[in-house]
């Protein structure tokens, strides 16, 4: 055989080759425009008559079809050099699922330039439709519709259905491209009466944002009075937008403020700031501020990252004065944050400020924490060392300023190196990790020590073992196959004891008792105390696993401390040593049997006095969307006992219909269905002070194409004091919302958990989804 055909005969056969899927042309959501001129017509009917590259007649069911464009009428014709569709009779055009209906057509079918008589038409992306006595097509995306109607009211079978609601309009123009409509010499009709003029508006043609006037705020405060807030959009560009606002409170006076958002490739962040130039409740200038930043930039020598948080505000007041006021505001500890940070390899770095704006109020004091001026941070984490190690090291040197308004402010610089060392031992059935620590702090003071000293240093070695074994069967449940698991873990740790009286208290504080921390070194958060540590935790957990799913169905745990000697470090001079052996034991138990039902719970349980010192017990129901209740009980014996419970639950229909829950369930973004009523709240009790803290509770209603909320808001602003608010809302689904007050769908979706709103589009139609 000669090489050549040897050769060949070696090759790869393509028939031999496994099938592979390639992406097909025929199915696009939308056509090519270079594509659109090569596209054939079709046509057909009962009869065509004609000359051949020169001009069709069909009578009869008559069809045209170019791409995603198909025309239908009683009588066709279509003349080939012009491109020119003249249709009459039952005529319909569908458009990329976009519908037209009238008695005549003409129109240049691939530039879609013309007009058609006495149309009605049918959106598809919103589902919204109307009449009018002519569209003209200005081309593919712009069209312009005189004496219209615009609505998202579906008719029903009545031969009397008028649409709840209606945009009656000299004129409306449509741009498809910019899905964006603009209305002219318009009024809003709701139950057939006119509710609002409107000589001018653009209004969405999908959930694309657009510049220009949102729909006024209205509302009624107890602080603030009646107030009027009119907002304008501006879309600046696809990653930039802003909201200007202007407004005016009846007790207090004008604001005036904007919103500024920004996303590049590199960087993002928000500014939102507002001013009141005289307030007459505060006789002086009222203004906040919040701005972030986040950003990240690649360079030949690392990763360069830069961090703002920025919050400020004119006057101690403003958070409880103020509750449209951006969430960041609406604390009373406000960080203004800067971080400059560096990571290439194994190594990163930060240089950071942070100073606080503290809040006061006479009934209810704070102390602010100390302000980092600056901090400088380096940290080494080898990824690799070899012999299973692992290894890391951080450095830190920070000033720590006191607000300069306390007394004796104990300023100072405090420098730390932290190392630590473990070799992780891991198996399927177990491990164990054994991990040694080196904790060197130093500190300089600005003024000295009660004994003279202007510096203190401190040096503490850390050891710790955890280890834990996992076991696992195969279980049965109340009917149900599950892998039963058996998680014992124990966890040792030593520190020496070191006298650490005379070291301030910058940044740290004693940790909660919780899972979390019941497994770690130090009893602290922060680098000021190390903990002297002799002690032993041990603790058990057992797992329901759904043997097909792998879900965790049911959880259960126990864990408690065994102290070998007292901890003598307190977090203040003077405080009480730990010498109990054994420490309060914690219970945990979680429950989701199935995606409905959910429940957790955690108890600090003293055996003592048999009682228990912090309890957190929560439930939540979810049989499906729009119906969820959650329920929270927390408990701290001698300071607080709070019941939490919100919930979103669809009520009877308004005229007799289904109870709620009986009907089809339907998907997220849907509602349950035309003409229901639907409960929404949330309400905080004390029973310590038998006193509801918090309040949200509102109705809403869906009649499919519209929406109304009303919401009663109280909640507390301080110990004595508290605001309450009235919100009500109309939204026109598809076209715009009306506010009476504050916007209570933000109130809802910030304060009642797992909420969801009544329409939301999840996803865009596509054009198959109407196709003829």
């Amino acid at each position: 055989m000669p090489l050549a055909a040897l050769a060949q005969a070696d090759a790869p056969n393509a028939w031999d080759a496994p099938p592979a899927l390639r992406r097909s042309p025929l199915l696009q959501e939308t056509l090519p425009a270079d594509l659109r001129p090569q596209l054939p017509v079709f046509v057909s009917g009962d009869r065509i008559t004609g000359q051949p590259d020169v001009k069709a007649v069909i009578d009869g069911n008559a069809e045209l079809r170019r791409g995603d464009t198909v025309i239908r009428a009683d009588r066709l014709e279509y003349t080939v050099p012009d491109d020119l569709a003249q249709a009459q009779g039952n005529v319909r055009i569908n458009k990329a699922g976009n519908t037209y209906d009238g008695s005549a057509l003409s129109l240049h079918v691939d530039a879609f330039e013309g007009f058609f008589s006495d149309a009605r038409y049918r959106f598809l992306g919103t589902g919204a439709h109307g009449v009018s006595t002519r569209v003209d097509f200005l081309d593919r995306d712009r069209s312009v519709v005189h004496n219209a109607t615009y609505t998202t009211c579906q008719k029903d079978d009545s031969a009397t259905w008028e649409p709840d609601w209606v945009l009656r309009a000299k004129t409306i123009r449509l741009d498809q491209a910019e899905e964006v409509g603009t209305a002219e010499g318009g009024v809003l009709e709701f139950k057939g009466l006119p509710v609002l003029p409107i000589p001018y508006i653009s209004f969405p043609l999908s959930d694309k944002r657009k510049s220009g006037f949102l729909p006024p705020t209205v509302g009624l405060d107890s602080r603030n009075g009646l107030e009027y807030l009119q907002p304008y959009y501006w879309n600046i560009a696809p990653n930039r937008d802003a909201t200007l606002r202007g407004g005016i409170m009846a007790k207090r006076g004008v604001e005036l403020g904007g919103e500024f958002r920004y996303l590049e490739s590199d960087y993002q962040g928000q500014v939102d700031a507002s001013l009141m130039p005289s307030d007459s409740q505060r006789n002086r200038m009222r203004w906040g501020y919040s701005a972030q930043h986040q950003g990240q930039i690649s360079t030949p020598v690392g990763g360069v990252g830069l961090n703002l948080n920025l919050n400020r505000v004119s006057d101690d007041n403003y958070w409880r004065d103020f509750a449209r006021t951006p969430l960041p505001l609406r604390q009373r500890l406000l960080p203004s944050d800067a971080s400059l940070s560096w990571a290439s390899g194994d190594m990163s770095a930060q240089v950071r400020t942070l100073k606080w704006q503290a809040l006061q109020d006479v009934a209810s004091p704070i102390v602010p924490p100390y302000n980092l001026m600056p901090q400088l941070l380096w940290r080494y984490t080898p990824q690799d060392l070899g012999r299973g190690l692992d290894f890391s090291m951080v450095a830190d040197t920070t000033r720590f300023e006191a607000d300069r308004a306390l007394p004796n402010p104990a300023d100072g610089q405090r420098s730390f190196v932290q190392a630590q060392l473990s070799r992780p031992f891991l198996a399927p059935g177990g491990f164990v990790i054994p991990k040694l620590q080196l904790h060197a702090t130093q500190y300089q003071f600005d003024n000295p020590l009660k004994t003279g000293e202007r510096s203190a240093s401190r040096t503490l070695p850390t050891f710790s073992l955890d280890s834990g074994l996992v076991f696992e069967r195969d279980a049965r449940l109340l009917g149900r196959a599950f892998t039963q698991t058996l998680e014992p873990r124990a966890f040792y740790t030593y520190t020496p004891f070191r006298d650490q009286r005379r070291l301030p208290l910058y940044d740290t504080a004693a940790t909660d008792f919780n899972f979390g921390t019941i497994y770690t070194e130090n009893a602290y958060g922060g680098n000021d105390r190390l903990a002297d540590n002799n002690l032993l935790t041990l603790g058990v957990t057992s797992r329901f696993l759904d043997s097909n799913t792998g879900a965790e169905a049911v959880r259960l745990g126990v864990a408690q401390r065994l102290r070998f000697s007292d901890q003598d470090v307190t977090l203040l001079p003077g405080g009480a040593p730990v010498s109990e052996r054994l420490s309060d034991v914690l219970l945990g138990a979680g429950i989701n049997w199935t995606p409905q039902w959910g429940f957790d719970s955690t108890v600090q349980y003293n055996p003592k006095t048999g009682r228990s010192i912090r309890s957190t017990i929560g439930a939540r129901y979810s049989p499906g969307n729009y119906r969820t209740v959650n329920a929270v009980y927390r408990l701290q014996r001698g300071s607080s006992e709070q019941i939490d419970v919100g919930w979103q639950w669809p009520l009877v229909a308004l005229w007799g219909g289904q109870v709620a829950g009986n009907g089809p369930e339907r998907a997220k973004g849907q509602g349950q269905g035309s003409g229901r009523w639907y409960t929404v709240g949330r309400l905080n009790y004390s029973l310590q002070d038998r006193k509801l803290v918090d309040t949200v509770v509102g109705f809403e209603y869906d009649s499919c194409c519209w929406i109304g909320r009303v919401v009663i808001e109280r909640l507390q602003s301080s110990v004595t004091t508290s605001n309450t608010r009235l919100l009500f809302q109309i939204e026109f689904v598809g076209f715009s919302r009306l506010s009476l007050g504050s916007n209570p769908l933000d109130t809802l979706k910030r304060n009642v958990p797992r909420y969801q709103s009544l329409r939301e589009q999840v996803s865009t139609p596509s054009r198959f989804s109407n196709y003829d």
